[in-house]
């Protein structure tokens, strides 16, 4: 049976909205990742067959194939094709998926996944504004007939999703506290060091607080009266990429690639599209039976921390231990960069285990339409 490895992953640090980073152009954010994976691996770039990228909000500078614009711009060779694709936040999670799945099929040996977004220069839901701003729906007959014409929103579908779980705003603010300490951690100790590639003079992810207390979190104002959501248990509006490089077996003989994982399973799943963002727990009970292994297996998860909810209701569901849950903080404290976040939370995932010798890791997270990715590794 063919085998697919990742032989490199690497990251620019997480830059905030407004930070130093938020006036790169996304094709140079994208070419910076690109041509640090060439040189970190040390492939020859003309080997890559495809080169696959993530990105959510596909408009003006994100616009016109964002995964051929950011090869040519590293200075790639033009013989190697780029496609964007949008999952929204799985985006580069299901490039990766796209890229093993080229790989474990016998048709490709050498494939590039990738992810960028710069929500600093590209506000989130830019690509939509256009219907917006013409006065056209966003959804069409089929879905109102369905779904009605309620708000679809990933904020409503968190707020739904405490209500459900029965999480007041106190526990989502412990949980983001520890989100933010756990991250300050793991800078503290240059967890991170081997995995990032600095640009633009940032060496480090921008938006950890690992000052924050409950009582700075308990003096903003929720997200709408009533609600036990806040910006604080919610991810930060992020830039970023990250680039991940998948290999066949004879590619890595063929070219002395290291492997870093082995691909274990690959599954995507839909859930409620109201909800939206509860996707992650069937879709990691599906991966885990496919897998033959059971979340106790699991050394390292890493989940979106879209907004505290979703981590919480899924590890509650799954039984999963907390310590072994994003381990280094999440996306409450280190940013959502959208379609970067796939690449970028593999990336956190390969060097976790690599750091702590665990044998399998689980990535997943919550998409918008309520849809879900999991993707299972081995250590190598």
């Amino acid at each position: 049976m063919a085998e697919a490895f990742i032989v490199g992953a690497v990251r620019t640090p997480v830059g905030t909205k407004k930070g130093a980073l938020a006036g790169v152009h996304p094709a140079d954010l994208g070419a910076h990742v690109l041509k640090e994976l060439v040189q970190r691996t040390g492939v020859d770039p003309a080997a890559v067959e495809d080169v696959i990228m993530g990105c959510v909000s596909q408009v003006g500078p994100q616009a016109l194939d964002l995964a051929r614009t950011a090869w040519l711009s590293a200075g790639l060779p033009e013989t190697v094709p780029g496609v964007t694709i949008d999952r929204q936040c799985g985006s580069s999670q299901q490039a990766i998926h796209f890229a093993a799945q080229g790989v474990l099929s016998g048709t490709q040996d050498l494939v590039v996944a990738s992810g960028v977004e710069n929500m600093g220069m590209v506000p989130m839901g830019a690509n939509a504004k256009f219907a917006i701003d013409e006065g056209l729906p966003l959804f069409g007959d089929g879905w109102t007939e369905r779904y009605g014409m309620q708000e679809i929103s990933q904020f409503r579908g968190a707020q739904l999703m405490a209500e459900k779980w029965g999480y007041k705003r106190e526990d989502l603010e412990k949980y983001a506290l520890e989100s933010h300490r756990r991250a300050g951690v793991a800078l503290e100790e240059g967890r991170f060091d081997a995995e990032i590639a600095p640009i633009a003079g940032v060496e480090r992810d921008e938006g950890v607080r690992p000052d924050t207390t409950l009582e700075k979190m308990a003096g903003l104002k929720p997200l709408r009266d009533g609600w036990a959501l806040t910006a604080a248990v919610a991810s930060q509006i992020s830039v970023g990429a990250g680039a991940v490089l998948i290999a066949s077996e004879a590619a890595v003989e063929r070219h002395g690639l290291t492997p870093l994982a082995r691909i274990v399973q690959l599954s995507v799943l839909g859930d409620d599209p109201v909800y939206m963002l509860t996707a992650p727990i069937p879709a990691t009970r599906l991966a885990l039976e496919k897998a033959g292994l059971g979340i106790d297996d699991i050394d390292v998860t890493e989940i979106n921390e879209a907004f505290a909810p979703v981590p919480m209701s899924w590890a509650e569901e799954l039984g999963a231990d907390m310590a072994k849950v994003n381990p280094n903080g999440g996306a409450i404290a280190l940013g959502h960069p959208l379609g970067a976040t796939g690449a970028v939370l593999m990336t956190k995932l390969v060097h976790e285990l690599k750091r702590s010798g665990g044998r399998y890791g689980l990535q997943t997270m919550c998409e918008g339409g309520g849809q879900a990715n999991v993707t299972v590794i081995e250590r190598v």
